[in-house]
């Protein structure tokens, strides 16, 4: 059975996405056909990139790297709940992606962004940096305005139609982490 991991982008004080990554997984671990784990930023404190470019396949220098490593490297598929800070998203999210490559290679990717507009621009960053990632993200994501989706800002309230559409993100999700596992099991190519 697939391992998806959820990533909880914010490490920020009174932060609202841990109340957003909390739905997902418990809507995610409804399921049958996968199983579902959050990883929390603040769990993985990561200093500001500090590996040799570009690094072996898995061959790391720092400890705090490998530990990331062998963390990513367990899971068959990702959801990364991000806000979006700037039209971007959060520099430790940023840097956590760019401490790895072969570990996020054919992996599936779902986004759930929130923000004033959705988080949407944050999500299309994320698309870029997953493709640099050789990752490969679903079209279907959830768009959560701080607006309509969120009481007083701080209180976090989704609509049917967010679990409408994270239902099938976990879908897609799922289907592409299926396809991919050929992928993923074949030996290793340096590029």
């Amino acid at each position: 059975m697939p391992t998806i991991g959820i990533i909880l982008g914010s490490t920020r004080p009174h932060r609202v996405g841990d109340q957003v990554a909390r739905w997902v997984l418990d809507r995610a671990s409804r399921r049958t056909d996968a199983g579902f784990d959050l990883l929390d930023l603040r769990d993985h404190p990561l200093p500001h990139l500090d590996e040799p470019m570009p690094p072996s396949l898995g061959q790391y220098r720092n400890e705090h790297t490998r530990r990331w490593a062998q963390t990513i490297a367990a899971y068959d598929g990702f959801v990364i709940v991000t806000p979006e800070y700037n039209h971007g998203i959060p520099g430790v999210l940023k840097n956590a992606l760019d401490y790895l490559y072969a570990e996020w290679n054919n992996k599936a990717l779902g986004l759930v962004s929130y923000g004033a507009s959705g988080g949407v621009r944050s999500a299309e960053h994320l698309r870029l940096v997953a493709g640099e990632l050789q990752m490969a993200d679903v079209r279907q994501q959830v768009a959560l305005s701080l607006i309509t989706e969120f009481e007083n800002f701080s209180v976090f309230r989704p609509g049917d139609h967010n679990v409408r559409a994270l239902d099938t993100m976990l879908n897609q999700v799922l289907a592409w982490t299926t396809a991919l596992a050929p992928l993923r099991t074949a030996p290793a190519v340096a590029t």
